[in-house]
């Protein structure tokens, strides 16, 4: 489902039809859409002619509705304001590991790339990330770099994780200031979900408000 609702199509308006000596309307041509490099000539037109005279320019740039999900994340890196949703799954500290799979699952089910799905626990470090972290660090970190599959780390190490669409945390484990510490800061790293799996009453009073 949708985090940010796409946004219409926005059509640029004409400054007012031209006219003829006869009085009949001239159409007013319609801008191409889709990016166009300076040097691409536009399709139809047969090489350089009498420059056309340029159109004002809009007081605000507006994305094309055509690439929603760009749009999206371009909107969540340039505005810090803005939150991502909040999911809570409640669990034990014992299932919580546990529920965070099946929440992996399900967004992988649902369509989500592995890729733009990270992974954190409190607790113990994830058998999955325990098994990778054996070949070295460097081999461990650049799974994440390429993007390529769920990435799973400590919540020690949120500092380290780079961004992606959706983080899932398990509260495995940890204490209160911990898990209180690290909640907000792997919300910094959800750009449009964070799925929470854990005690109710720890997650609320981690992130300071009921979700």
């Amino acid at each position: 489902m949708p985090l940010i609702p796409e946004e219409p199509q926005i059509h640029e308006s004409a400054q007012g039809p031209a006219t003829t000596a006869a009085g009949r309307p001239v159409p007013t041509p319609r801008p191409v859409p889709g990016p166009r490099s300076a040097a691409s000539p536009r399709p139809g037109r047969p090489g350089p002619g009498p420059a056309r005279p340029a159109p004002p320019a809009p007081p605000v740039p507006r994305p094309s509705a055509a690439e929603p999900a760009a749009v999206a994340r371009a909107e969540n890196r340039s505005d810090e304001r803005s939150l991502p949703q909040v999911q809570l799954i409640p669990a034990p500290a014992d299932g919580a590991v546990d529920a965070a799979e099946e929440a992996v699952d399900l967004l992988l089910e649902s369509g989500r790339a592995p890729g733009d799905v990270l992974v954190l626990t409190t607790g113990e470090q994830h058998p999955w990330a325990a098994h990778e972290l054996s070949f070295g660090e460097a081999a461990y970190w650049a799974q994440q770099d390429a993007r390529e599959d769920v990435f799973f780390a400590h919540a020690d190490s949120v500092a380290r994780a780079a961004a992606r669409p959706v983080v899932v945390v398990a509260v495995d484990g940890g204490s209160d200031e911990d898990v209180a510490r690290r909640l907000p800061e792997a919300m910094k790293r959800a750009t449009a979900l964070l799925i929470v799996c854990g005690d109710p009453q720890r997650v609320n009073a981690a992130l300071g408000a009921g979700v």
